[in-house]
């Protein structure tokens, strides 16, 4: 597969995302990406896209939950191990965690301490960069292992939430901005 222009693929992307209005809760405009992944066309295309992103990397890490439909593929197309960033108590093994605020409440993620090797180079994928605390969080994560952040990649940004902001200094690609 050809990867498209970075405006065709913004366009191919925001004709696939639907708002679902006060969902999870009243105020949010919840982006919902399940008509993107069952478009195999539209769903190759940010796969390829993503994965072309960084350049070669040794793991590609995707945040729960929406982060692993998006990160696995990812990880299979750079030849790269997959790393999931999972909700405080679902990793088995032992952890390290890191606390972040969300628009609308508070989290707690974690990544097992084996995950990465120290030198190892990680690409952060997710779905959405709203405020950037889950993204802050996951490469503090990273960070503790002593592997180096790549960057992260995310298939959309609300810029309205400044995000970015939160995540000053790191490099962040977003597919479409919102």
């Amino acid at each position: 597969m050809t990867q498209a222009p970075q405006a065709d693929l913004a366009g191919l992307i925001a004709t696939h995302v639907r708002d679902i209005p006060d969902y999870p809760q009243p105020g949010v405009m919840f982006k919902d990406i399940t008509p993107l992944l069952a478009e195999p066309a539209a769903f190759g295309a940010v796969v390829e896209a993503l994965a072309a992103s960084f350049g070669p990397v040794d793991k590609v890490v995707g945040i729960e939950a929406r982060g692993f439909i998006l990160a696995a593929p990812v990880a299979l197309a750079t030849g790269a191990g997959f790393v999931p960033v999972r909700k405080k108590g679902k990793l088995p093994a032992a952890t390290y965690e890191e606390s972040y605020q969300l628009e609308y409440g508070s989290a707690t993620v974690e990544v097992h301490q084996d995950a990465f090797q120290p030198g190892e180079r990680v690409l952060v994928i997710d779905d959405v960069l709203a405020t950037g605390g889950t993204a802050r969080a996951t490469a503090n994560l990273v960070a503790k292992t002593g592997a180096e952040l790549a960057g992260i990649a995310v298939l959309m940004e609300l810029s309205f939430l400044n995000g970015r902001q939160a995540l000053g200094g790191l490099d962040v690609r977003s597919l479409l901005t919102i």
